[in-house]
């Protein structure tokens, strides 16, 4: 991997992977697309998730955007 993996908390938790135990992530943003939105090409509309993703396994976690 060429993005940077760092230790992550979440709501006061370490993060740590279910499936290797290792405990650093490399983040992106997904779109959560809808079927309605994505029909009538409104993609940019849809939620945004921020992901963490595992870097020994790449197992992701997904952490909706409450906003």
């Amino acid at each position: 991997m060429n993005k940077k993996a760092n230790k992550v908390t979440i709501v006061g938790k370490d993060l740590i992977c279910p499936v290797c135990d290792h405990d650093e992530f490399w983040t992106r943003e997904t779109l959560m697309n809808t079927s309605g939105a994505t029909f009538l090409g409104f993609d940019w509309a849809n939620k945004a998730a921020t992901n963490y993703v595992c870097n020994v396994c790449g197992y992701v976690y997904w952490f909706l955007n409450k906003q």
